[in-house]
């Protein structure tokens, strides 16, 4: 399925194709939640990196979060590339040279009419603040960590596997 997206303000848009378009995991982490997910988590989508296409390009700044090592008292610098309008500061993409061949547009910043997923992941839980509920549907599974099923994996165990056709509903 073809995604189109774009910062808010204008300065930055992009496509590009992807397997698994349903945006179904909420994460909660304090790095997606601080950059991108101002109702305390984030969703990202998965797509071939190989297809991602940018206009304007020149206002896109990268930002590399920085983790704590808990055991050994550390600070190292995330290798995942978090892109960012540098205008207006809408999160748009995360690139990890770890999975080279996957790009990960944050749903927020698709303009595509987006497929409504029939069970939502929440995870990383654990580091959600207080004033964060977790609105967790009948279906919905709930992880204080990463989850063992990827992006690809939950589609495939759904009968998502081929987008095509796909038309967004509204919920």
């Amino acid at each position: 399925m073809k995604l189109e997206g774009s910062c808010h303000c204008g300065a930055v848009r992009f496509s590009v194709e992807s397997a698994h378009p349903y945006p179904f995991m909420q994460c909660y982490c304090t790095i997606c939640r601080k950059t991108a997910g101002g109702g305390g988590y984030s969703i990202n989508l998965g797509a071939d990196y190989g297809t991602l296409h940018t206009y304007g390009i020149e206002n896109v700044s990268i930002y590399h979060a920085r983790i704590a090592n808990a055991e050994n008292g550390t600070v190292e610098e995330s290798p995942a590339a978090r892109h960012f309008c540098k205008n207006c500061g809408s999160a748009l993409w995360i690139w990890d040279p770890r999975w080279p061949e996957l790009v990960h547009p944050m749903a927020s910043a698709i303009d595509t009419p987006l497929p409504v997923p029939p069970e939502r992941t929440h995870l990383m839980v654990a580091s959600k603040p207080d004033w964060v509920q977790v609105h967790a549907g009948e279906n919905d599974k709930v992880f204080d960590e990463y989850p063992d099923e990827s992006l690809a994996d939950w589609h495939q165990r759904l009968g998502l596997e081929d987008p095509q056709g796909l038309e967004a509903k509204d919920e």
